[in-house]
Order: structure tokens, then C-alpha cells, then sequence
């Protein structure tokens, strides 16, 4: 955790819908890298200040807001959404943030950094000022609160967008709604707050004002950030830039870490994935959830893999993997789909347009192409011929399909479950297999061959005179 010169808590502002998002889910709870983006505010305040010390203010959906937050975070319930200042007034009134300094975020800025927020507390810790504002300088300043300077270069207001004049909406410096306020100064401010403006909200950029008339002309600092690391979404196409961001970062901390992503702009891995050194990763990848990447695999292109482990050594390319294992050295794909319950063992294979379900695959053992095998159990160094299913499901209920060491299926073998094929044995192409294989039998299930001489002279015969 990085040290300031005094005590910080930490509130973060997580009340709203966000009506720009279009959509029922909080805008706080939208995924960014595979994380709801309220707890990447919480993990850069985890990195100034202790959990104790960390708010969050709900409203719209608290309770599915709560249910993501870790239980050692503190949350205030925001009943009507009555602004932000409202929100921090709330934190304030339940106890929160006596003394020291109090940072406040937004719980929709995903990028913002441990260090920015340290840094910001330094200078308001160090300096006479009641509160250091964190602002960005835009192209495109559209949407968001004006930072309004004097002559001298002081910051004397925040104004909103929809507050702003012709002038005042010409300036490129912007609020990034993230402040570090001396406790004091902001418990003297804050009742003064009033809702004297076209949202009929309590703001809390009007304290930067109100500071200004209460400590004076170096009342109000500003800190000008990168605008990759502040600014926050409002809309689903800055959602998806923010995304690009942290999946960026992601990115760069894996290489500079060992692993190697050929073309990273087409690399997507949530913040939660493990990639170890002496990976690669080919284009159009997508890692979800708690998979992990062994040392060594070699994964892409096209892969999407979500809560699974591919081992040391592993190729896996163009296919589907969804909570399941695949072992060191195997080889999965082209085009195949693992299903949750895969565990394949070293050195196996699972090819061409396969299919897999709740299946235990032994070491050495090949499905090359063409198969499904669904609740089966598979010994070492066995193969299973193309066009090959287990017949598991029997309308009510799914069974299993036991096969042994050192089996041979043939191709376009029907197993029908609950079956089992003993070590070494054998079954003929094109069998249905409905009873268990003894070790070492060959078997065999299909009519004998017939023939009918003549059968496409009198087929046409017949259509003639038809």
C-alpha cells in the first residue's frame, strides 16, 4: 500500500443508473477486463487506504451493488439520487472520514490509478489547500464540468456542462470528478451545498467554490492527470474505450512479465486470468474468468476459454473451452469445443470438430476428429475413430461410458450408455455398441453386406415408366 502524510478514507460514488448506458444493470456493475468496474475503484483505493477506511455510496440496485463489493467495505444506501454532494454528505453524516484527507471517485472510473490517488493526497496533505481537484485537458471537452481558472491560474469554480456558458463550454480543462478534500474543510462546506441549478441537484463540484470563499486564494489545488487514467463512462462506446484501456494494460504488464502475445491489440484477458512466463498467445483470443495459462502453451489463434486450465506445453487453437482441464502437451483443435467436466491427461488429443463433455481423457489417448464424447472415462493410449459418439442421454437420464487402456473404437462407432470396453479391446466401424466389451474382444455390430445386381438399371426402369 503506498503512504501519505496522513490518515485517507476513501469514498466512492456508486448511487446511480447511468441512463445514458441504456440498460437495467447498474452502470457501476458494467464489466470492464471481466471486473465490474466499482471494484477496480475499490482496488485503487485499497492502494492508499485500508477497507475500514473505504465507502461506498449505493442507490439505484444496492443490493446487487453490495452483493460484488468484498463484506469489509462499508457501504451508504443514497435512497433518491439527489446529486453527488448529497451522496458525500451522507458518508460524511454516517461517521465516515472524521480527519485527514478524504478522496472522492467515482465508482465509474475503472482506469484510475493507486498512484494518481496517493499523489493527489500528498499535495492536499502537504499544502494549505482544502481540497486538490484532479482534472484532464481534452480535445472534446463535451459532457463533462468546466475547471474554471482566475487570471493568476487558481482554480476559482467547477461549472457543469449543462450549467455552463458560451465561454465557459469553450474550455478544454475538465473535472474528473475525482477530489482529495481536507476533512474539516469539506465538513464546513458541505451544508451549504443547495440545489440551485438546472438538475436541481446537490453538487459537490459547488464546494470548489464555496472552498474558495472559505480558505481563499489557495484554497483550491488542481492536479492536471492523464485522461486515460481519469475520466469516467457515461455511454456504451466509452465503456468499450475504457475497455480497450485496461485490456491495454493487461496486456503490457503480461509481456513485460514474460509472456509473449503477438499481436496484443487482439488479445483479450480479463484482469482475473493467470498467464504464466513463456506463454503465447495468438491473435483473437479471449481468456474469462479464473483461467489459468501454464508455462509454455501456446494458445490461438481463435480461442475462447473461460474458467479453465490449459497446462505447460498445451497447443490449443480455434476452439471452445469452457471450465474444463486440458493437461501438459495436449492438443486441442482445430475447431473442437471442450465442455465443463473436460480433463484431458499429458499427451492426449482432442482434433478436428470434437466435441467433449464431462469426460476424463487418459494420458496418450486420441479423439482425433469427427466424435463426441459426453459423462465417459477414458484410459491411457486409446483412440477413438472418427464419427464416433457416446449415446448417453437416454431421454430421462445422462449415463456413463466406461472405455479402458489401450482400446480401439472404430469409426462411426455408436456406445450406447451405460456401456463399458474393457483394456485392449476392439470395436468394428460402424457397430452399435449396447453391451460391455470384454478386455481384448473385438466387437461387432452390423447386418451382413447384401447385394442386389442390377438395382440402378431397374430403379430407372421404373422412373421411365412412371
Amino acid at each position: 500500500m503506498t503512504t501519505t502524510p496522513a490518515a485517507i478514507a476513501v469514498v466512492i460514488l456508486a448511487a446511480g443508473q447511468g441512463t445514458r448506458m441504456k440498460s437495467e444493470l447498474p452502470k457501476v456493475l458494467h464489466p470492464v477486463a471481466g471486473r465490474p468496474m466499482v471494484l477496480w475503484a475499490v482496488e485503487a483505493a485499497r492502494q492508499v487506504t485500508t477497507d475500514d477506511q473505504i465507502a461506498v455510496v449505493v442507490g439505484y440496485g444496492a443490493d446487487q451493488v453490495r452483493a460484488v463489493l468484498p463484506d469489509s467495505v462499508r457501504t451508504v444506501t443514497q435512497a433518491a439520487q439527489l446529486g453527488t454532494g448529497h451522496a458525500v454528505k451522507l458518508a460524511l453524516d454516517s461517521g465516515f472520514g472524521s480527519e485527514g484527507v478524504v478522496i472522492v471517485i467515482p465508482g465509474d472510473t475503472p482506469q484510475l490509478r493507486g498512484p494518481v490517488l496517493a499523489e493527489l493526497a500528498a499535495r492536499q496533505a502537504g499544502g494549505s489547500t482544502g481540497v486538490v481537484v484532479l482534472t484532464a485537458r481534452l480535445d472534446d471537452p463535451t459532457g463533462f464540468g468546466r475547471v474554471v481558472r482566475g487570471l493568476d491560474g487558481a482554480v476559482e469554480k467547477i461549472v457543469e456542462q449543462t450549467d455552463a456558458g458560451e465561454e465557459e463550454r469553450a474550455i478544454r480543462e475538465v473535472n474528473t470528478s475525482v477530489y482529495a478534500f481536507d476533512a474539516a474543510t469539506l465538513r464546513a462546506v458541505i451544508e451549504a451545498l443547495d440545489t440551485d441549478n438546472a438538475q436541481q441537484e446537490m453538487y459537490l463540484t459547488d464546494t470548489v467554490g464555496l472552498i474558495r470563499v472559505h480558505r481563499g486564494d489557495r484554497g483550491v489545488g488542481a492536479m492536471v492527470g492523464d485522461a486515460d487514467d481519469s475520466l469516467g463512462v457515461n455511454t456504451p462506446a466509452q465503456l468499450a474505450g475504457v475497455d480497450a484501456v485496461m485490456r491495454s494494460r493487461i496486456n503490457q504488464d503480461l509481456m513485460d512479465a514474460g509472456v509473449r502475445i503477438l499481436d496484443p491489440a487482439r488479445t483479450y484477458i480479463d484482469a482475473s486470468v493467470e498467464v504464466a512466463a513463456g506463454a503465447t498467445i495468438y491473435p483473437d483470443v479471449y481468456l474469462e474468468g479464473s483461467t489459468t495459462i501454464a508455462e509454455g502453451a501456446v494458445v490461438g489463434p481463435s480461442v475462447f476459454a473461460v474458467d479453465s486450465h490449459i497446462g505447460a506445453g498445451a497447443r490449443v487453437w480455434y476452439a471452445v473451452v469452457r471450465e474444463a482441464t486440458v493437461g501438459p502437451r495436449t492438443e486441442v483443435g482445430p475447431f473442437a469445443s471442450l465442455r465443463a467436466g473436460t480433463v484431458t491427461e499429458e499427451g492426449s488429443k482432442i482434433g478436428t470438430f470434437v466435441e467433449t463433455k464431462n469426460t476424463h481423457l487418459g494420458e496418450g489417448s486420441k479423439i482425433p476428429h469427427l466424435s463426441y464424447m459426453g459423462d465417459a472415462q477414458i484410459g491411457r493410449n486409446s483412440n477413438i475413430g472418427a464419427g464416433s459418439i457416446t449415446c448417453n442421454y437416454d431421454g430421462f437420464e445422462k449415463h456413463e461410458t466406461v472405455i479402458g487402456d489401450d482400446v480401439r473404437v472404430g469409426s462411426d462407432t455408436m456406445l450406447v450408455a451405460p456401456v463399458e470396453l474393457g483394456d485392449g479391446a476392439w470395436t468394428g466401424a460402424g457397430s452399435v455398441i449396447s453391451k460391455d466389451v470384454t478386455p481384448g474382444a473385438l466387437a461387432v455390430e452390423r447386418s451382413d453386406q447384401r447385394e442386389i445386381p442390377d438395382y440402378a438399371a431397374k430403379r430407372r426402369a421404373k422412373a421411365n415408366d412412371s
